[in-house]
């Protein structure tokens, strides 16, 4: 039995492994992380929560997984599973793709959070996740006007050797116009999705900064992401910024507010974190919280729960910034720090992304995903289709307004 997945989504070139579009609607990608029993106690490695490029996908739950499939709900998520499976090798066996027919079944399920991928795509998806991925090293956003602005630009990456800077427009990719698409989508011709571009393919974008606009090619790189940084701000403030929940970066939190100086307050920033490895989530809650719980999720009817570790910094005072890109397993660890009083929360409503998906293998050796649960925070809010609310609405100067929050929360002690 494969590992049920939490899924999010992102606008960078960083975390979007490819959906292909489905009945003319706009791309969408997401960027999946794993929540599975195994792997939230320990109790498997990280080859076992992963397959070999060459094998099929069977990182496994174990006892757990296997009795919830008699749960409630089991028949109608096995039912989509099998449909799926059944139109793809009736397409195979036609002559036809296997992917495609997956797509359009998942289509008619109504599973909103349904995704299928090709064997290849999968697998570049599982290196995402690892912590690498292809792409020029900016990150995109989409202005009110419908125009694609650059948000980013990444530090000794090909479109930082180019000259690109954060706040130049982004006017076409590859000779495509993006003005109006959807970021996703022009993450998509970033990253050379729809033709399987890897490191080293040129692309052609199409620039504009105030009066002049120019043409620049650069290639794809393989790059590796930055999903922990931390800065030190005046008046004893340290920020933390979780870009996403790759493998490793629980830690890397846990260090940083280990290594954090006596009487700092702790900026944790999670604005546009679009998920990741629940495991590497949870670990982060581990540094914020001595033990208890973090959340609870079921599989197709079948309660389980996850806990932090004991022992984490629970004296400093601690805000935690979101926004509407924060996502899954960054919600998760949102709403354990809220529900637990742990942290002030100040920001915008988070997306809402708090389904479990389980990976299955198709004929062809793709992979379909379709929704067989959801999770809830310790206090029992179900955070998919609604968010979480901080506690304090900024929508601008919310770095400012979260220091001055940290000013009346006392020394830490």
């Amino acid at each position: 039995m494969p590992c049920p997945r939490l899924t999010g989504m992102s606008g960078r070139d960083l975390f979007c492994p490819p959906r292909r579009i489905r009945r003319g609607a706009a791309l969408t990608l997401v960027f999946a992380s794993v929540l599975a029993t195994g792997a939230a106690t320990g109790s498997f490695s990280a080859s076992d929560q992963k397959s070999s490029s060459q094998g099929a996908r069977t990182a496994t739950v174990g006892s757990a997984a296997e009795s919830a499939g008699s749960a409630a709900g089991s028949a109608d998520s096995g039912s989509r599973q099998d449909d799926v499976s059944e139109a793809a090798a009736e397409a195979m066996a036609d002559g036809k793709s296997p992917v495609e027919a997956a797509e359009r079944a998942v289509s008619r399920s109504g599973d909103r959070w349904g995704a299928v991928y090709s064997e290849g795509e999968y697998e570049e998806f599982e290196e995402a996740l690892d912590g690498a991925y292809t792409g020029v090293g900016l990150w995109a956003r989409r202005e009110r006007d419908g125009r694609i602005a650059v948000a980013r630009v990444r530090d000794g990456s090909p479109a930082e050797a180019a000259g690109i800077r954060k706040g130049d427009r982004l006017r076409s990719v590859d000779g495509k116009r993006v003005d109006g698409r959807p970021v996703t989508e022009v993450v998509a011709l970033l990253r050379g999705d729809a033709t399987g571009d890897a490191a080293g393919t040129a692309v052609s974008l199409g620039l504009e900064r105030g009066k002049r606009a120019w043409t620049e090619t650069v290639r794809r790189a393989r790059l590796s992401t930055e999903s922990v940084t931390v800065r030190e701000l005046a008046g004893d403030v340290t920020v933390i910024k979780v870009a996403a929940f790759t493998k490793g970066s629980g830690e890397l939190v846990r260090a940083a507010v280990a290594g954090t100086p006596a009487g700092a307050r702790i900026v944790l920033d999670l604005r546009a974190n679009s998920g990741g490895l629940v495991t590497e989530a949870v670990t982060a809650a581990s540094a914020f919280l001595d033990g208890g719980l973090v959340a609870t999720y079921d599989v197709r009817g079948d309660q389980r729960a996850l806990h932090a570790e004991p022992g984490g910094d629970t004296s400093r005072p601690l805000v935690a910034l979101v926004d509407g890109g924060t996502m899954s397993a960054a919600e998760l660890l949102t709403g354990a720090l809220q529900d637990r009083g742990r942290a002030v929360v100040v920001g915008s409503r988070t997306f809402g992304k708090g389904s479990v998906q389980m990976p299955s293998r198709l004929p062809d050796g793709s992979v379909a995903e379709l929704t067989v649960g959801h999770y809830r925070t310790p206090s029992g809010r179900r955070v998919d289709g609604s968010g979480i609310s901080p506690d304090l609405e900024v929508e601008e100067g919310v770095l400012e307004r979260a220091e001055t929050v940290l000013s009346g929360l006392g020394d830490p002690s």
